[in-house]
């Protein structure tokens, strides 16, 4: 079977990491194409061994990019396109059927109930989202909390498929030693205590509501900040507001897997961090959270529909927090003065072992390639 990903961009985000993490553990082979902004982890696909394919695309509405999508369709001979993100959906689902692909899928990774990948949702992207979904043979939701969301939004319950994100285990498995050469490299003293929040900088995700509370904790705490995007100056602005600056440290977008780029990966990030703290109310799976739990980090979270439904002893040492600032300080207060706990992974972190969804995924596959070939032909009676 050869696929092709077909995806928004290739920055160090969730959806794109998770891409690359998926495509070392899939059956089948694959190359992705990045519609715009191919990005750092478009560099770790092509050290994996995966052609990459860059579109060049001008923005949403640069419609040139179609026909060209179409002829690379074509040209690769593909017999299943999977698209990710919300551009992606719109035009990888419309090229793909103009290049008579019938296998099409996608992968819905960030809808909430308000705001789509960071984005205010509008009538006009729901109604052009549902239109290109028709396109497509399926598509498949990170969370069951997303495929309520589809099935709200009128997508018809048999075409939605559920194949939850995927972490590495191994690769969080918390390591002393990577510990004190992060924190070294970081600068953090030696008895801070570090806050972190890891995902896009973007205004839902409330990382405010940390660098608010930072005001409210004693000067030995720290926050540590892991994402790029386009609301770090604001936030910059609002540590240097709050008299904190000097005690908050961003570290841009850090990749999953390295990719030669200097600087610590995110499991050595979440090994120098002592608590991962998650504000955003409004998450499609909670990945971060998951990721920190495998680390055996304490949790503070607004929103994970990825341990909603799991028992206490499952999702040990994660804790919901309602409220803003001043509930996060509390809570922090109350987890440090508990004391340090083990550095073990939870039964919650194990269910998302990244094989587990990557065979998930073939299954939908091969369910979506079976249904898209035609029928075979009947038998002639014999004279």
């Amino acid at each position: 079977m050869k696929a092709l990903h077909i995806i928004t961009g290739l920055g160090a985000g969730g959806a794109e990491q998770q891409l690359r993490l998926l495509l070392r553990h899939l059956t089948v082979d694959c190359e992705v194409v990045a519609l715009t902004n191919p990005g750092t982890v478009a560099d770790g696909l092509i050290a994996d061994g995966v052609r990459v394919h860059h579109l060049g695309m001008d923005g949403n509405r640069d419609l040139s990019a179609l026909p060209r999508l179409v002829r690379l369709i074509r040209a690769g001979g593909y017999d299943l396109v999977h698209t990710h993100l919300y551009r992606a959906c719109v035009y990888g689902r419309l090229a793909a059927r103009l290049a008579g692909v019938r296998a099409v899928i996608a992968t819905e990774h960030s809808l909430g109930d308000t705001q789509m990948e960071g984005r205010k949702l509008t009538a006009g992207v729901r109604a052009l989202y549902l239109a290109s979904e028709r396109l497509g043979s399926a598509t498949v939701a990170v969370s069951p909390a997303v495929a309520d969301r589809l099935r709200r939004w009128g997508v018809p319950s048999p075409r939605i498929e559920v194949v939850p994100n995927g972490i590495d285990v191994t690769r969080f498995r918390f390591d002393p030693s990577r510990r004190h050469h992060t924190r070294r490299r970081l600068g953090l003293p030696e008895d801070a205590y570090v806050i972190g929040g890891i995902g896009r900088l973007c205004a839902g995700k409330r990382f405010d509501v940390l660098i608010q509370a930072m005001t409210r904790l004693p000067d030995d705490h720290w926050l540590l900040l892991v994402g790029g995007g386009p609301e770090e100056s604001v936030l910059r602005r609002t540590a240097q507001a709050a008299g904190v600056a000097d005690r908050v440290l961003f570290t841009g977008e850090r990749p999953y897997v390295p990719d030669g780029s200097p600087g610590p990966d995110l499991p050595a990030l979440t090994f120098a961090m002592d608590l991962l703290a998650s504000p955003c109310p409004e998450e499609s799976f909670g990945l971060a959270v998951v990721e920190a739990l495998a680390s055996g980090l304490p949790v503070l979270y607004a929103s994970c529909p990825a341990i909603d439904d799991l028992s206490p002893q499952a999702t040990s040492g994660a804790r919901r927090v309602r409220g803003g600032p001043e509930a996060y300080a509390r809570a922090v207060a109350g987890v440090r003065a508990a004391g340090p706990r083990p550095r073990t992974a939870p039964d919650a972190a194990h269910r998302y072992h990244i094989t587990r969804s990557a065979a998930r995924l073939m299954d939908v596959y091969a369910t979506v390639l079976s249904s898209s070939l035609p029928p075979s032909p009947q038998g002639a009676s014999s004279s």
